[in-house]
């Protein structure tokens, strides 16, 4: 905030795109750094911080908007700046009333508890993007985990189920019935299962499912190649409930053969992803303001 700050104690008009890209420099950023984006993919990291850093400003009367994207310095903003402080963070915007108030409002509406207790841990300093996004990872890995520990407790009939439910959610298999007759059913040489790519079969897919808790390794990979090569199969899926080996993760990079592997962890987040064994607790929708409706011109 502080640099913002200063960068506006010309009294000038400065935009927010220009002014980021001014910052960024500043700061000496990487371009990788530049283009590191918030965990929802959906805003640079940098730029939101930014963006947030003008928000909080302005509710404290250090900033206003003249225009639509643009910004300058106030009088109370350039008293700050005379008594040159050493940071300017939430902390010392608590002396302004004005933003106060506004942290008041903001803490009107409680999340439901876990969600609240989740993003109460983090850091002050954290956009609220940033703690409300890293309240969701947190509470996606504690469930990841939960999903792990219940599929390893089912039986193999009922894993064989999730595994056809799951590649149906994402599109393979053709239809429920179709797949839940493929998988299962093989047995041959390595082989759990066969699937179809898409629904009109263009190609298939051949499938290992374990339920292990060892790692898997290298010779397992081997059979289940040689069983693809022993039906001329080019595509192959392998899911398991635990890890596989650094020699498993190597051999299936290095042959001609495609194998998609798939262990525990990855295996409960796809089933987040597709909602099979998952229920819905509560939905936030984050929304910001249509520049385009209030425009006058």
């Amino acid at each position: 905030m502080l640099p913002l700050l200063q960068l506006a104690g010309d009294g000038e008009t400065h935009r927010m795109r220009e002014t980021i890209d001014t910052l960024s420099n500043d700061f000496g950023l990487l371009e990788e750094e530049k283009r590191d984006l918030l965990p929802s993919g959906k805003q640079p990291t940098f730029d939101n911080r930014v963006g947030w850093a003008r928000t909080y400003m302005a509710k404290a009367g250090l900033l206003e908007s003249p225009k639509r994207g643009h910004f300058r310095i106030t009088e109370r903003g350039r008293q700050v700046l005379i008594k040159n402080p050493p940071v300017i963070n939430l902390a010392f915007l608590e002396q302004f009333e004005e933003f106060v108030q506004f942290r008041e409002l903001r803490r009107e509406k409680p999340l439901p508890s876990r969600a609240a207790e989740e993003i109460g841990s983090r850091s002050s300093e954290e956009t609220p993007e940033e703690s409300l996004e890293a309240a969701y990872q947190t509470l996606r890995t504690s469930l990841t985990a939960e999903i792990l520990e219940t599929v390893k407790k089912c039986s193999p009939g009922f894993f064989e189920k999730l595994v056809v439910d799951l590649l149906v959610r994402m599109g393979y298999g053709g239809s429920r019935r179709e797949a839940g007759q493929a998988i299962g059913r093989s047995g041959d040489e390595g082989i759990d299962g066969i699937i179809k790519e898409d629904r009109l079969g263009l190609d298939i897919i051949y499938v290992q499912a374990k339920r292990w808790e060892n790692s898997v390794g290298r010779p397992e990979l081997q059979k289940f190649a040689g069983a693809l090569q022993g039906q001329r199969a080019r595509k192959g899926i392998f899911i398991t409930t635990s890890i596989f080996s650094r020699e498993a993760l190597d051999y299936a990079r290095n042959i001609d053969t495609k194998i998609i592997l798939i262990d525990g962890p990855t295996l409960a987040e796809f089933m987040i992803d597709h909602e099979v064994g998952v229920t819905t607790e509560a939905t936030y929708e984050l929304k910001r303001i249509d520049s385009d409706y209030f425009s006058e011109e």
